[in-house]
């Protein structure tokens, strides 16, 4: 059954309408460095960076953990011991979501009150 359904979709494969892009694709322009990019690089834009990974990979981990305690309230076939370890998890990773999007709109909100756009370019005062 299964081979039947493979094959019937290798045989549609083969049939199916192709439609070609322009061949003379020019992949980077020339007489250019692929370091061009980095002239342009400052202090700010670094630490922007930084702190929009950082927020990032917090979120991520909170997100994984709040699944993870959800798989450990499924498989904990109803002890009770084993129930509460997730649901403090659960909740754990809920208030670490939360505080990760609180943080963001903050920066975010002192962004367009200021004008200090911390997330995009940190722009260091000068004298001038």
């Amino acid at each position: 059954m299964i081979q039947k359904i493979t094959d019937k979709i290798k045989y549609a494969a083969l049939f199916a309408p192709v439609y070609a892009q322009n061949p003379n694709i020019i992949i980077k322009p020339e007489n250019s460095s692929p370091f061009i990019d980095l002239t342009k690089l400052e202090i700010g834009g670094m630490i922007s960076g930084a702190i929009s990974l950082i927020m990032l990979l917090v979120a991520l981990i909170f997100f994984f953990m709040l699944i993870w305690g959800g798989l450990r309230w499924v498989t904990s076939q109803g002890e009770e011991k084993a129930v509460a370890a997730a649901r403090a998890q659960i909740t754990n990773s809920l208030i670490g979501l939360a505080i990760v999007f609180s943080a963001f709109a903050i920066v975010k909100l002192i962004g367009i009150v200021f004008g200090v756009d911390i997330l995009d370019t940190l722009t260091i005062p000068t004298f001038n």
